[in-house]
């Protein structure tokens, strides 16, 4: 193959691109001016105010979306002996804030169309031992929630929604983030909001939210009287002053991102070998990721890509199972086939609200170009 050499006249694309802008800046000013840094009333509004767009009574804000996931499954009562259910397609923090509580995850293989965890295999992994269920709303695309829903109770288990890509995405016009017992959320600057650095535990239960907000703050019930260990997983009125702007813009945001996914899938269509990404019908995807299925070739797409400016990503090209701390325990001896051909063949590309129709335009073109030999 000949060397693909760089095209000088063109700007970059980058895979993400956080949106900040005047409100975000004059909203960390007036924090800092006030000199209340720390978790105070701007958290406090800013909690408010992301439970009303979810749809649920509490919204607990945290240092980070692995916080958040720490947090939900200790409230939950998750520990030693308790098994979880999750996916092994996915970053490593869901499966770690299992590990941290001392309880064990079980992998379940994923869809191959939502990359979300298969619900017609979760029945099979349940034992005396399942505690909960820990679906990852993938890319921006819900879980099948429904399903899983109806086998949480049927089993009498905790379903924990792990929504850290999927801020406004919806199944049957219900946000995720109130459609299991408890969800969480990550603020990361890549996500399709930030605070810089923050999360999210979302609930309609009183006692969850509340044993939440004490395991934050070092387990204290009230001012220097802590009633069992705890952490400091607060936020900070600086990140939250961030996230209050930012809230205000996401569903713009994401109206961008569905709109760019739009045209890279229409732009995109009958090239063999490339499956574009599904939204299942009744539900709504917000496209944290734009990720394509490239079934040989990805690494040639890759440099391609790259050549003329344009990042891309694999998301994720180890399976959590395949890690190496996950192999000391054994985990590399099973198999999840959907999950590891998923992580040799997907490749994300650019979809964030920055890109304009240009942007869009090469993107397709670039991909369909033919490859030289």
């Amino acid at each position: 193959m000949k060397e693909v050499r760089p095209v000088a006249s063109e700007p970059r694309i980058a895979l993400a691109h956080p949106m900040i802008g005047d409100d975000e800046k004059r909203a960390v000013m007036d924090v800092l001016d006030s000199g209340q840094l720390a978790q105070g009333p701007v958290v406090a509004a800013f909690e408010e105010a992301f439970a009303r767009w979810i749809g649920v009574e509490h919204a607990i804000a945290v240092s980070s979306g692995t916080a958040g996931l720490h947090l939900a499954l200790l409230a939950h009562g998750v520990g030693s002996g308790d098994e979880v259910i999750t996916t092994p397609f996915t970053f490593i923090a869901s499966a770690n804030a299992v590990l941290f509580t001392g309880a064990t995850p079980v992998f379940v293989d994923v869809e191959p169309d939502t990359f979300c965890i298969d619900p017609a295999l979760v029945e099979a992994a349940i034992t005396t031992r399942t505690r909960a269920i820990l679906p990852v709303h993938l890319y921006g695309h819900p879980a099948a929630m429904t399903e899983l829903s109806a086998i949480a109770r049927r089993h009498r288990l905790v379903l924990i929604e792990d929504a850290c890509q999927a801020h406004g995405a919806t199944v049957g016009g219900r946000k995720v983030g109130a459609l299991g017992h408890t969800a969480v959320f990550s603020l990361y600057p890549t996500k399709n909001m930030t605070s810089a650095e923050g999360g999210f535990v979302t609930t309609d239960d009183a006692a969850i939210a509340g044993a939440i907000r004490s395991l934050r703050q070092h387990g204290e019930s009230e001012r220097y009287h802590h009633e069992e260990l705890g952490y400091n997983y607060r936020m900070t009125d600086v990140a939250a002053a961030i996230g209050r702007a930012q809230l205000a813009r996401v569903d713009a945001f994401n109206a961008a991102r569905r709109r760019h996914a739009g045209v890279l899938s229409k732009g995109l269509a009958g090239l063999d070998g490339l499956t574009t990404p599904v939204e299942r019908s009744g539900y709504a995807h917000v496209y944290h990721q734009y990720t394509l299925r490239i079934a040989e070739g990805r690494e040639g797409l890759r440099s391609r890509l790259a050549a003329r400016g344009i990042a891309s990503g694999v998301y994720y090209p180890v399976p959590v199972h395949r890690q190496p701390v996950y192999a000391r325990r054994g985990y590399d001896r099973q198999s999840f086939p959907v999950a590891e051909r998923m992580a040799r063949e997907v490749l994300s590309i650019p979809v964030h609200p920055a890109l304009n129709d240009a942007d869009l335009e090469r993107i397709v073109r670039v991909v369909r170009e033919e490859p030289e030999e």
